[in-house]
């Protein structure tokens, strides 16, 4: 496989996948520019080889329709800021021929909103799946999707896909285009190496013990990926939402807790799974409850009681949102030691001052066990969260920006935004 570091871009057009779907505010502004800075590394390295750069994007979700509100002209300054050169703007990524042939040495532009088409997605637009003209449209959708991605490659000699964050969809600019472009002209960009990396460094490069943190409000969302990791690792901790499915499933009291009434035989399914392949199964004992909380605004309603029980005998009135002291002592532990760490979903509405306890005692034994030595890979939306909120990102091994990229990954699946670069 083709890597970004041996690649000399002199002289060449190279048409980049990055992920610039960043947050604006209600005029325009980037509120967090942590994507852009992500791609830097890959952008700068092909304008100092002496190439120039056809950079793509989508941002949001206007389902193959053209909606200024997510328009990628309201970034163009940003990124020329970032970049260091003037970036040039084509206001229609499927008719930018003539922009990007005019590209000289050093020159930047960046390509209008991927998802302005509906064939960047490959889905049909306004048919449901129940529809009998729906399979026919589908194949219709395919072909259409090829063609666009083929109008994208014709436009540049090389292509690289630096973003992670697609990884998992078989889009036309994530995983389509790449069959338009020889093994020798298509590659990962840094952002994406490193991100493949560390999901390999803790599914096939273990250092072991290997501990896994999976919390959430669902068993049903990681049970996929719960089932890959009892084949893998030495210690498996479960905390958030999940705790009350599997109290439940033992006959406890959970009060107002939530739970998946319809997915106790999966609990007690993945209890089993774990004792079979030999993987300790931590589980809270303790947790800390509320009898009214505002999910709303992430507060305690005025006049609400916060206690703390077990986690098997939580009077009726009471909800869990965060591990009791017992529990917190407990994943504590279970982290300890560790020198292969993965951390997905907190252990409580962290948000709220009253129940960060369980998820902060998570995050600062993982960096205590990173100091000592342990690979830690911090991924979801809620986990990098809680590392920033409590000023560990620093303290910890990579922090991915993945999502439902390195969900797919841990659990197992192929990432055909990946396996197009390397022609599986």
């Amino acid at each position: 496989m083709q890597t970004i570091d041996k690649f000399n871009f002199a002289g060449k057009k190279a048409i980049v996948r990055v992920d610039f779907n960043v947050p604006l505010d209600e005029n325009g502004k980037i509120t967090d520019d942590t994507r852009i800075r992500g791609a830097l590394p890959t952008l700068k390295k092909i304008l100092a080889d002496g190439g120039s750069l056809i950079i793509m994007s989508h941002m949001g979700k206007p389902k193959g329709k053209v909606n200024a509100k997510y328009s990628l002209n309201q970034i163009v300054d940003e990124v020329s800021k970032q970049l260091g050169v003037k970036v040039a703007f084509a206001p229609d990524c499927a008719k930018a021929a003539d922009a990007a042939k005019a590209l000289k040495a050093g020159d930047a532009l960046l390509l209008e909103n991927l998802r302005f088409y509906a064939e960047e997605e490959g889905k049909p637009v306004g048919i449901e799946k129940e529809d009998p003209a729906y399979e026919a449209a589908k194949k219709e959708m395919k072909a259409k999707q090829k063609d666009f991605a083929k109008t994208l490659a014709s436009y540049a000699d090389c292509y690289v896909n630096d973003a992670f964050g697609t990884a998992h969809r078989k889009h036309a600019s994530t995983a389509v285009i790449a069959d338009y472009f020889d093994v020798e002209n298509k590659m990962l960009g840094y952002l994406m190496e490193k991100e493949v990396q560390a999901v390999d460094n803790v599914l096939s490069n273990i250092k072991r013990p290997f501990v896994a943190i999976m919390g959430g409000s669902k068993v049903s969302s990681k049970i996929g990926i719960i089932e890959n990791l009892l084949g893998k690792v030495d210690r498996l901790v479960l905390c958030g939402g999940m705790t009350y499915t599997f109290a439940k499933a033992h006959g406890g009291e959970i009060g107002n807790s939530i739970v998946e009434l319809d997915k106790l035989d999966v609990a007690l399914g993945v209890e089993e799974l774990a004792k079979k392949n030999g993987v300790e199964l931590v589980l809270g004992t303790d947790s800390v409850c509320c009898t009214d909380y505002d999910f709303a605004t992430f507060s305690v309603k005025p006049g609400a009681k916060v206690e703390v029980f077990n986690s098997n005998s939580i009077p009726t009135e009471y909800e869990g949102l965060d591990a009791g002291p017992l529990s917190r002592e407990k994943f504590a532990k279970a982290i300890e030691g560790a020198k292969t760490i993965l951390w997905n979903g907190p252990a409580g509405c962290f948000e709220c001052d009253e129940f960060t306890a369980g998820s902060r005692a998570i995050g600062d034994a993982i960096a205590k066990a990173t100091a000592e030595g342990a690979f830690s890979l911090i991924g979801g939306g809620d986990s990098v969260a809680c590392v920033n909120k409590f000023g560990l990102a620093d303290k910890v091994s990579y922090i991915s920006t993945g999502g439902g990229a390195l969900l797919e990954a841990i659990e197992g699946k192929v990432l055909p935004g990946v396996a197009a670069i390397k022609g599986e």
